[in-house]
């Protein structure tokens, strides 16, 4: 299998089938993903440059970090300011701007912010610091929850909360394909996600909308694959949920995982930055682990602000709109060094990834 997916004479037979049905269709086919590593995958390999001119690959809100509100990182930064207190959070979520200062500035000012692995490190320096409060301020889709799900129902130590931020990719599926100006052709799904949840929860939406899905991997041959039954579907007129990372995913996902999330979480309407609201695409702590909530146990209230900086096209890029090249911002005062909009910080953000690959666009 490892063989197949990274095979180079591979890659160029797919490549081939795929421009020769492409000559079936008159129409662009516009692909979007939802994932930060598919566009890694995408840009990397320079997979756009490849492809027929008809098919189109655009980048979604697969990027957790970039998504995460103004409010909820001032919220962060506001806690770290108590005495007594360490902030725990992924290395991702360090340079990113809020409505005042990011993470790094926070923790260069005397703030105790640490960077962790995982939620398991912020319960561990709970266990080593109990004069202190340690809070972890968790972001990530469907594939992080199950660790912080995991973590609260063993029994964490009292001095260990959680800020909540994480987000559920199937309602924000549903607002994209709502969008008429998108005139999306196909999505490829998250293999990520759909590893935790499945395939299942997208079925709906493949429906009501009559659009191609198909789950993918992360590899080369996994998205051109993916990107050719895409196509196919398009030119059958077909629109259903179809599977090229079966090594992985299943249709009724990890219900072990599924089950950890549903006993500590539930459903929420949730701000996605640069997007707004979408209902029921945020998760909140159930009442029975309150204690561990670190927005209720410090009852701490920050007020929501600019969501972009002024000149930032964050908005446009998340939703598909303008590739981050178009931003005019992107690659002058905005770099990774110096980043201005939430997608130019983390390795799953499409203007940093574009940046990284020096991708050019027309």
């Amino acid at each position: 299998m490892t063989s197949e997916i990274g095979n180079i004479e591979i890659s160029k037979e797919i490549l081939e089938k795929i421009k020769i049905d492409s000559k079936k269709l008159s129409k662009l086919i516009t692909i979007m993903h939802v994932c930060g590593t598919h566009e890694y995958t995408v840009a990397k390999n320079g997979l756009r440059n490849l492809l027929p001119n008809n098919i189109k690959i655009i980048s979604g809100p697969g990027c957790p970090v970039c998504v995460c509100p103004t409010g909820e990182l001032d919220l962060a930064i506001e806690l770290s300011k108590r005495e007594n207190t360490i902030m725990a959070t992924f290395g991702d979520m360090m340079r990113v701007p809020s409505s005042t200062i990011s993470l790094f500035e926070a923790r260069a000012r005397g703030h105790d912010i640490r960077v962790v692995y995982g939620p398991n490190d912020a319960v561990e320096l709970a266990r080593k610091n109990p004069n202190k409060e340690v809070v972890f301020f968790a972001i990530g889709f469907e594939t992080t929850t199950p660790s912080v799900a995991f973590e609260l129902t063993n029994n964490p130590p009292s001095n260990f909360s959680v800020i909540c931020t994480h987000k559920t990719v199937p309602p924000a599926m549903d607002l994209l394909l709502s969008l008429p100006n998108l005139k999306l052709s196909g999505f490829l799904l998250p293999g990520h996600v759909c590893a935790i949840i499945g395939s299942k929860p997208f079925e709906p939406y493949a429906e009501k909308y009559k659009a191609p899905m198909v789950v993918s991997g992360f590899e080369v041959n996994d998205v051109l694959m993916s990107l050719y039954y895409i196509l196919r579907q398009n030119i059958r007129k077909e629109a259903f949920i179809d599977n090229t990372y079966t090594r992985i995913v299943k249709r009724e996902g990890n219900k072990k995982a599924i089950q950890y999330i549903s006993d500590v979480f539930e459903p929420v309407d949730s701000i996605w930055r640069g997007i707004g609201m979408i209902p029921n695409s945020g998760l909140k702590i159930q009442k029975k682990f309150e204690e561990h909530n670190a927005v209720v146990k410090f009852d701490v209230k920050v007020e929501e602000k600019i969501e972009m900086p002024k000149g930032c096209s964050c908005d446009k890029v998340l939703i598909g709109n303008i590739p981050p090249q178009k931003c005019p911002l992107f690659g002058k005062s905005c770099t990774p060094r110096h980043p201005i909009g939430p997608c130019m910080v983390s390795h799953e953000g499409a203007c940093k990834i574009a940046f990284s690959f020096r991708e050019i666009v027309e």
